[in-house]
């Protein structure tokens, strides 16, 4: 893919006068900044309160964290590298930039309106308006291009030694989940990544791949789709397992693809956790009995299986002490802007901004669906599965802080 261009924010007329946000792949700029005036940052956009307001008044505790990213390599940045060699992909359509493209599935995204707020005003096989948490968090860590989508075009050559994108909508840490949708299982995600490695070889010399491995985040993003759109929809799989029992089940599976990906030179892991999985629109429209409120016990299901995740995933630390692994939580900053969204400069959290923002999502969501929104800015979620670019960008820098250790 193109470096991504420079895109002016973009924030609801009476937010204007707000300066653009900084971004961490500027370290040096914001240091000097919260050094000369940290008062001038205490009221950032709605939009970017979040990640600012979540480290400390005044800006000291963001602070620190600047300076931790600066140790950890401000040279690298200043030359326009990034603060790690490279960004390895896995995972659903919450990090899918265009895998599923040419696959046959109901799953994708490479149609308008999907990507209108995109470089280029362009789909891409992006589940969103624009820029993904994923997208964000490849340009705060100072990279001027996002890792392609593995089976795309743009999978060739030196575009492969930053990384690579894996993830597939609709995949889950079951095969059963990516079985339903035509989606690429996590196992065979693995297959792909040697492959890559392979690749990698040949282009930059084993020692070079070998350090590339080693030194890139890897980000997982599963686990949705296994409740959402296989657990509470299939009447075998409800009456076999309670949902503790599921969460169990689909831990087990997250254990063998980790353990499989650290065999295979991964020392740096952020695993996202499960989102409030009651509080997605779609999931109120089909699960909600006609009200408009989150669902307490699937949001419950998450937080029983994000606990089981973070033991886990200590666990997998204490087996591996060379093993960096970090459990993103993604369920609180998101449950907040849902609970609150007038506190972000978001308005509406409830309905998403395609269509009837109720249902549609993939293929529902299209040129055709009537009520579509014509600025999303104000929405927290673009389908009605998936944060809009304005919602990922809190998320992005919400979960900032939380990746330290995996760049230290």
């Amino acid at each position: 893919m193109a470096p991504p261009q420079p895109v002016p924010p973009v924030f609801h007329h009476h937010y204007s006068h707000f300066r653009p946000p900084l971004s961490i792949s500027q370290p040096l700029t914001l240091l000097l900044l919260l050094l000369h005036s940290p008062s001038s940052i205490s009221s950032p956009p709605p939009h970017y309160q979040m990640g600012l307001s979540m480290v400390g008044m005044g800006g000291s505790v963001m602070l620190v964290l600047v300076a931790q990213l600066l140790m950890a390599g401000l040279v690298g940045v200043c030359e326009g590298q990034g603060l790690v060699p490279g960004v390895v992909i896995f995972g659903d359509s919450v990090v899918d930039v265009g895998n599923n493209n040419n696959r046959l599935t109901l799953v994708k995204a490479n149609f308008p309106p999907y990507g209108r707020d995109f470089v280029d005003h362009a789909p891409t096989g992006r589940f969103c308006n624009g820029k993904l948490a994923t997208d964000f968090t490849v340009e705060n860590l100072g990279f001027t291009s996002y890792p392609p989508a593995y089976l795309s075009e743009q999978a060739t050559g030196k575009n492969l030694l930053s990384g690579a994108n894996f993830a597939s909508g609709g995949a889950g840490y079951l095969d059963s989940t990516s079985t339903l949708y035509g989606a690429i299982s996590l196992n065979q995600q693995l297959r792909n990544y040697k492959d890559y490695q392979s690749k990698v070889e040949r282009i930059a010399g084993k020692a070079n791949a070998t350090a590339l491995f080693a030194g890139s985040i890897y980000v997982v993003s599963a686990g949705a789709s296994d409740y959402v759109q296989n657990y509470y929809i299939n009447p075998v799989l409800n009456r076999a397992y309670t949902p503790d029992q599921f969460a169990d089940l689909v831990l087990q599976n997250f254990n063998t693809f980790s353990e499989a990906l650290y065999n295979l030179g991964a020392r740096r892991i952020g695993v996202t956790s499960l989102p409030p999985l009651g509080c997605l629109p779609a999931v109120i429209t089909l699960f909600g009995a006609g009200r408009n409120d989150c669902i307490a016990r699937l949001n419950n299901d998450a937080i029983v299986f994000n606990k089981k995740l973070k033991a886990a995933g200590q666990a997998l630390k204490r087996s591996h002490p060379k093993l960096k692994l970090v459990v993103f939580d993604i369920y609180n900053p998101l449950l907040d802007l849902i609970a609150h969204p007038e506190n972000y400069g978001f308005f509406e959290a409830r309905k998403a901004c395609c269509g009837t923002g109720t249902i549609e999502t993939s293929l529902l969501c299209n040129t055709r669906s009537p009520g579509t929104c014509a600025n999303a800015t104000g929405y927290v979620f673009w389908d009605s599965a998936h944060p809009t670019e304005a919602a990922n960008q809190v998320l992005s820098d919400a979960i900032l802080a939380q990746g330290i250790d995996l760049i230290s």
